[in-house]
């Protein structure tokens, strides 16, 4: 069964770099078949091998050996790992196919974000999508739930979007990073999507600060708040109720 989730995952990796590369360009992601993004040469099977082919072409188009971008593997090798981690939690349950296409859609998500500073609307869709589908068929966080979920993944990162502008006159969050937490409550419920709020807050300072320290990034530069959100609801969602069970336990 590993090896079935682990070609699966490297498989569904590479439509997700399709995803990741077209849909910012509002491009079709089933027609035409995938192309080399400098010389527009039409890709054969042997090219499109996901990992095997980046390392064989030793990261160079074929044809016009311009460079792969780097995140074409990593992609690839990080939905491997991220479905296997679900299946590895969860088993094959409703539960694990639910996260597992919530994590497919946020990957997309986090990868956009990092290269155009924008969330595609039609993503926060999915998402809110994939989440009434799953309680249609009695599947994941309920209605209700649903609901406060929405409130409280969105209600936050609201606030500090309209505090910020009244009194700093700048924007503390973006409306891409407010649905996108609003779509996450939908999906997973109030409780892990606090969770995620917070653990988020976590990831994006300690990072934030390593760019900082690294000099990678400049005090004022924007640094995408998405992927940081993407972080920490995967976290949530794989060991989320293990450490909501913690807390409670030992600080209730």
């Amino acid at each position: 069964m590993d090896l079935l989730i682990i070609t699966l995952g490297l498989l569904v990796g590479s439509f997700l770099n399709v995803c990741i590369y077209r849909i910012p360009r509002s491009e079709s992601i089933a027609l035409p078949g995938s192309r080399c993004p400098h010389c527009g040469i039409r890709l054969k099977p042997l090219d499109l091998v996901p990992v095997l082919s980046f390392i064989f072409l030793r990261g160079k188009c074929r044809h016009c050996c311009q460079p792969i971008s780097w995140r074409y593997p990593v992609v690839e090798l990080l939905t491997t790992l991220l479905l296997w981690l679900t299946y590895e939690v969860y088993g094959i349950t409703f539960t694990a196919i639910y996260y597992a296409a919530i994590i497919c859609i946020l990957i997309v998500i986090a990868f956009i974000d990092l290269e155009y500073q924008v969330i595609p609307n039609s993503l926060v869709l999915s998402l809110i999508g994939t989440g009434l589908g799953f309680k249609l068929l009695d599947g994941g966080a309920g209605f209700i739930d649903g609901l406060y979920g929405l409130v409280a993944g969105g209600g936050p990162l609201l606030l500090i979007a309209v505090v910020s502008s009244l009194l700093f006159r700048k924007e503390g969050m973006g409306g891409g990073d407010i649905k996108l937490m609003a779509s996450i409550g939908w999906c997973l419920g109030w409780r892990l999507v606090l969770l995620s709020f917070v653990i988020s807050i976590y990831i994006g300072g300690l990072i934030s600060l390593l760019l900082l320290a690294f000099k990678v990034k400049k005090r004022g530069d924007y640094i995408p708040y998405g992927p940081f959100i993407v972080m920490a609801t995967v976290v949530s969602m794989l060991w989320g109720d293990g450490v909501i069970r913690w807390y409670i336990n030992n600080f209730w």
